[in-house]
Order: structure tokens, then C-alpha cells, then sequence
């Protein structure tokens, strides 16, 4: 049995490289490049569907091209951080994500748009501070799930503290109030705690009182209720969708499969609501048609598969939960707004990845994106052999 090549400091080693099957390129690599291709796509859209309709024809693509500046800034980080070096830091992490979203709820200081109280605001700039919350839970959860991987199929310590981890930023995102970022928080901690082994029995009942709670709170909150209500009545009564939804699937049918053309769209003109945010996609459909729809989830179906295979060359637990709870957030985040947009789902605000206007969330990706890098850097070679390369060993020896 060979051990994996390692550095200096017990890591493995990032100067020796295992090269995928029949010259394919590295996993991650295909993820940057259509995380490149899809920011492409949404500038020039964000662009098209904003010209007519901003202060000047360049407000929001600058803004956009500078939260990609930022966020290539970000992801370049992330590419290099040492993870173990962060290990050591994970207390602080924690104290300064759940910091944040308590701040983000006193007013004063949180920015209170449409009556949810989601961004803290420095100067023109704007952070969604639940962004960092997702993305600190996972790191958090992984760390903590690593270190107690002894006592995964016991209540308090394979269940209660780790869905503690998950709870603290779920339900504080859920006071500002956002339920549909709390829910894809518990969704994705749920499922990381399930790829660790977690007490499926403890995740059955938890999943059982999420959903209780959640649909307690949209009973309380009667402008979410008449939402879901308004889809309900259009899904199993045949009652017309609603006003968004309907101009979303008008988009749609005007673009058909070629599309009107860049510019030519007519829903961004104050007729369907947050185009250029979460309904960016139904302009996609509208100006380029369904070749180009078809493209977008061509890209994020890639990139899930690219994670998946990407995952095999885990070294250790802690850096697979790590990119898994990653790859969980982008994915469910991308799978959402496209179900919320065509009608699938119900509506609920929630960014394109890599193609809706906003800079937390193009920050957020970044950050992903870099984690991808920076595990293809050190993980030399594959965790789990493949059957092929197996096979191969067996007839040389």
C-alpha cells in the first residue's frame, strides 16, 4: 500500500500531480471556468436589462463588474489560505459571523428594505451579512464534525451541538426575517450532517419540526401567507398564477427559442419585478431564448458533477464536508431561483449564483470557488482509487 506524498508539514504535497483519466481536466478546474462563463452571461444580461431603466445606462454594470472584482479578490484568498491554519481560527470565525447577524437585526444599524432587515451598510456599500453566515456555518459544522467523528450516532454530540451550529445562524437569519435563506441554512447543515453519518432517526424528527416551525412562521406573516397561498391556488386550483410568476412565464413566451434579442426585452421595463435580482433568469429566457436557458442549467449541472467527482479525492473528513457543504450551497441556491422562476416552486427572493445583480452573493461564490481551487492544489491525488486504476495495479503486480 503506498501513502500519499506529503510535505514538510505532513500535508500533502501540492508540487506532485495525478492527472485525471484520458488528459480531463481537474474538477475544479471545469467549476472556475463555468463560474467565468455564467459571470460573463449575467453581466452582459445585467447590462441589456438595465441600460433603459437605471439612473445612467451603467449604473448597475458597474457596480456588478466592481462585485466581481471583489469577488475575484476573494476567491483568490480563499485559493490560498492554509484550511488547517483556519482550524485554529474556527472559535473566531464563528464569534464573527454570529456578531454580524446580530447587529444586522438592531436598528440603526441593520438596513431595512421592503420590511426584512437583511444588509449592513458602509458607505454605498451594502453586505448581506447572511451570505457570511452560510458559508461560516459550513466551515463551522465541518470543523466541529471532523473532530467528533467518534461520536457521530450519539444524541448530544452527533446531533444536539452540531444542529446547535446549524440553528444559531438559521433562525437568526429567519428574525430578519428571510425564511427561504434561513431554510436553504438548515437544508444545507442538515445534509452535511448526513454526509457524516449523523443518526438518520435525529434528522427524520428534526426535519419533521423544520417544517412545522417554518410553516408556523408563514402563518404568522400574513404578506408570505397570501404568497403561498396565491401559488397553492394557482398549482392545485387552476387559479391564475401570480402577478410575478405570470410575467416570468410572459418572458419566457416572448422569447421563445431564439429569443427578441439583447435590449429587446420588454418584461425589465417596470413590468416583471427585481428583474435584474431574482427573476434574472426570465430575461435570459425573454433576449436569448431557450438555447441559452438550457445553457445556464447545462453549466450548474456541470458543476455539481465536477463537485461530486471532485469530492473523491478527499483526504480527510473535515475538508470533505468542508467543499460538500460548499457545493450544497451553490447548488440548492442556483436549483431554488430556477424552480421560483419557472413556476416550479414558490416565489421567494433568492440570487442567480454568479448571474444575479448584488455583491454579497458574488462574494459568497467567490469564496466557493476558491475553496474548490484551493483543494485541487492540495489534494494530490485521488482519497478513493478508481476501479479502472485498481484493476490496472492488480495486472502490473
Amino acid at each position: 500500500m503506498t501513502s500519499h506524498p506529503t510535505s514538510t508539514s505532513g500535508q500533502p504535497s501540492s508540487e506532485i500531480r495525478f492527472p485525471s483519466p484520458h488528459g480531463a481536466p481537474a474538477p475544479a478546474t471545469v467549476i472556475v471556468l463555468c463560474a467565468i462563463a455564467l459571470t460573463i452571461l449575467g453581466l452582459t444580461v445585467l447590462f441589456s436589462a438595465t441600460a433603459t431603466v437605471a439612473r445612467t445606462p451603467f449604473f448597475y454594470l458597474t457596480k456588478q463588474l466592481a462585485g466581481a472584482g471583489l469577488a475575484l479578490a476573494a476567491g483568490f484568498v480563499a485559493s490560498r489560505v492554509d484550511l488547517e491554519w483556519a482550524r485554529g481560527h474556527v472559535k473566531l470565525i464563528a464569534a464573527c459571523a454570529l456578531v454580524l447577524l446580530v447587529l444586522v437585526l438592531v436598528p440603526g444599524l441593520g438596513i431595512s428594505v421592503n420590511g426584512s432587515r437583511r444588509w449592513l451598510g458602509l458607505g454605498p456599500v451594502r453586505l448581506q451579512v447572511s451570505e457570511v453566515g452560510k458559508i461560516a456555518m459550513v466551515f463551522c459544522l465541518a470543523h466541529y464534525l471532523a473532530v467528533n467523528q467518534a461520536f457521530i450516532g450519539r444524541f448530544k454530540r452527533g446531533f444536539l451541538i452540531p444542529m446547535g451550529i446549524v440553528l444559531c445562524p438559521g433562525l437568526l437569519v429567519a428574525l430578519e426575517p428571510d425564511l427561504g435563506t434561513a431554510a436553504l441554512i438548515m437544508a444545507a447543515g442538515g445534509l452535511v450532517l448526513f454526509l457524516a453519518g449523523a443518526c438518520w432517526r435525529y434528522l427524520l424528527a428534526a426535519l419533521v419540526a423544520g417544517a412545522g416551525a417554518f410553516s408556523l412562521m408563514v402563518w404568522l406573516m400574513p404578506n408570505r401567507l397570501g404568497r403561498l397561498a396565491g401559488y397553492v391556488n394557482y398549482v392545485f386550483h387552476g387559479a391564475p398564477p401570480p402577478y410575478q410568476l405570470r410575467q416570468s412565464f410572459a418572458a419566457f413566451a416572448v422569447g421563445g427559442v431564439g429569443g427578441a434579442g439583447l435590449g429587446q426585452g420588454r418584461q425589465q421595463q417596470h413590468y416583471l419585478p427585481e428583474a435584474h435580482t431574482d427573476f434574472i433568469f426570465s430575461v435570459v429566457g425573454e433576449e436569448l431564448g431557450l438555447w441559452f436557458t438550457i445553457g445556464v442549467v447545462a453549466l450548474f449541472t456541470i458543476m455539481f458533477i465536477a463537485g461530486i467527482a471532485h469530492l473523491r479525492r478527499a483526504p480527510n473528513l473535515f475538508q470533505f464536508l468542508l467543499v460538500g457543504g460548499a457545493l450544497l450551497l451553490l447548488s440548492m441556491q442556483a436549483v431554488i431561483n430556477l424552480g421560483v422562476v419557472t413556476g416550479v416552486l414558490p416565489t421567494k427572493g433568492m440570487s442567480l449564483p454568479f448571474v444575479s445583480a448584488g455583491l454579497s452573493n458574488l462574494l459568497l461564490m467567490g469564496v466557493i470557488v476558491g475553496i474548490f481551487v484551493n483543494t485541487q492544489r492540495a489534494w494530490s491525488r485521488p482519497a478513493i482509487p478508481s476501479r479502472r486504476r485498481t484493476m490496472r495495479e492488480v495486472v502490473q503486480t
